[in-house]
Formats: C-alpha cells, structure tokens, sequence
C-alpha cells in the first residue's frame, strides 16, 4: 500500500510540469488613443472622478487608437464609439476600415484595454464612423449615434483642463458641453444637450 502511494505522488510530480507547459500567456498590447465623450450628466460628469452618479448616465465615446498593438498586429487607425449606460450596458461600433485581422486582434484586446465596456458589451459591430474635428467642436456618429460637443472657455478665454483623475483615459482631460447627443437602438433612446462632454488622450499597455 505505502509503495502504491509513493509511485502515485510520483505520478503527480511527474504530470504537474506538463500541465504547466501547456499554459498561454496573453500577448504584449500598447494604446496610445484621441478620446472624446458626451453623457447625460451636468458639467462635470461625477464618474469621471471615481465618483459615479445615483441617476443613470448615459455616454458616447469615440476612441481614436493612433498608436497601439496587440502582439504583432498593428492597431492604429482603429476607430471606434461606444454607447453606453454606466455600469449596464455597452453597444461598440467598430469603424468598418478595420481589417480582418485587426478585427480579430481588437476583440482579444478588449478584456484588457476596455474592460469596463467589455464587461457589460451587449453588442459589437462594424458600421460606418464619422469622425470631425474643427475648433472648438468635435463632432462624431455612427448609425444609432450622434454627438455634437463644443469646448468650453474659463479664465481669459483659455480652455478649461483638469489634471489627475483616476483613470489611463483622462491624461489631458478638456471640458466640452453637448450641444447634441442622441441615441436610438433595442437598449434606449435618448437625447441631450447642455451636458457634459470632454477630450483627453489615453495611454495604457499591458504589464
């Protein structure tokens, strides 16, 4: 019996390695992106300091990947918006000029880089993304959304900035206002104006 237990954990030390062998590890990735959001909350949004509101907030963001990777396929150039209600639901359009592979890379990346959106993604879809940027307005839809935001001017007419909040997708975080921002698909239908509305970059890679 005593023998038969010694060649069974001998077994187990023998088998563990293999096992551990067979492990993948999850690619190197890079985002380097232009941002730009409108939400149904006031000026300034509360969840963009970590502190999200009681009411529903319901946003559009485009991110504008000018650098970035996933392993060894190139993402810049990927466009995408996401429309969203914070902490409920997520639908992602995805620029139709992303190649297959990109495709396929943008979704491994997801979890990683976009968790938040991932975790609560009910759609993800290729449609046609129009992007404009001109002054102080940025505009940007895609077939279910639209958004119109314009920057906002504080002290001497300067831009107003924000510095430090808490996440990768706030560095150099500008205040804009909506002057349109509308929605219509199987989750919700909305419109607003007057609300808040930002640009900033985003900077994130894997550890």
């Amino acid at each position: 019996m005593h023998r038969r237990l010694a060649l069974l954990a001998g077994a187990i030390v023998l088998v563990t390695p293999l096992a551990s062998s067979t492990q993948t590890t999850t690619p190197a990735w890079s985002i380097r992106a232009d941002v730009a959001e409108s939400c149904s909350c006031a000026v300034s949004c509360p969840c963009n300091f970590g502190n999200p509101t009681q009411e529903a907030c319901h946003g559009t963001r485009l991110i504008e990947i000018k650098n970035g990777h996933y392993g060894g396929v190139d993402l810049s150039g990927v466009s995408f918006a996401v429309t969203f209600r914070m902490g409920q639901w997520a639908r992602i359009y995805v620029s139709d000029a992303i190649t297959q592979g990109q495709m396929k890379a943008f979704e491994s990346v997801l979890p990683a880089a976009f968790g938040g959106f991932y975790k609560t993604m009910r759609s993800l879809q290729r449609a046609p993304l129009s992007v404009e940027r001109a002054g102080d307005a940025v505009r940007y839809s895609v077939p279910e959304s639209t958004v119109i935001i314009e920057r906002m001017r504080g002290l001497n007419g300067r831009p107003i900035t924000i510095d430090g909040l808490p996440s990768p997708a706030f560095i150099g975080y500008t205040q804009y206002r909506s002057t349109t921002h509308s929605h219509k698909s199987v989750e919700a239908e909305f419109s607003h104006s007057g609300t808040n509305g930002f640009t900033s970059r985003m900077e994130a890679e894997s550890r």
